[in-house]
């Protein structure tokens, strides 16, 4: 229970950054394995998301917030998937993330601040094809001192996670 409120401060935090006072209306949907679901609104549009906290992470660092990884749905803008990975620290500018699926191909992911995300849309959507078959998902970054970090996340309740936002959403 600890680790699920720790989630939900961390996503709260994000979604705060990027939506007015008042205008968000989180609600928790359930925990899936290593996943939570949640809905939202944005500027009255459905929101949904599902959220990890990575099992292990790895690297030389002195001090790190949070990290989570967290696939957005955004419904009345035809976004039905979107990836992101919050690292914890702030990305060496210009360096890349790369997301590894089990043992396989490593997607490279740009980095802005303390945020990855994929490229494009269609991106988007093999990472989420290879999340849904996959058992772990290892994010590797760089940090502006030059750590490498290494964080592995469960994939297990990712795909009913991901079948409840997409519910909660009015997706089909």
């Amino acid at each position: 229970m600890k680790t699920v409120m720790k989630l939900i401060a961390a996503v709260a935090f994000l979604l705060a950054l990027g939506v007015s006072v008042g205008q968000a209306q989180e609600t928790f949907i359930e925990t899936f394995g290593a996943w939570n679901a949640f809905s939202d609104t944005e500027n009255g549009k459905p929101l949904c998301y599902i959220a990890s906290l990575p099992e292990k992470s790895e690297g030389k660092y002195t001090e790190r917030g949070d990290a989570y990884a967290m696939i957005t749905l955004r419904p009345k803008e035809n976004k039905n998937g979107e990836v992101s990975i919050r690292a914890g620290y702030t990305y060496k500018k210009g360096s890349d993330a790369l997301a590894r699926i089990d043992s396989g191909k490593p997607f490279k992911l740009f980095t802005d601040g303390g945020y990855a995300w994929t490229h494009d849309a269609e991106t988007d959507q093999a990472v989420i094809a290879a999340m849904r078959g996959g058992g772990t998902m290892i994010v590797e970054g760089t940090s502006t001192r030059g750590t490498l970090t290494t964080d592995t996340y469960s994939l297990k309740g990712f795909t009913a996670a991901l079948k409840a936002a997409a519910k909660a959403c009015g997706i089909k």
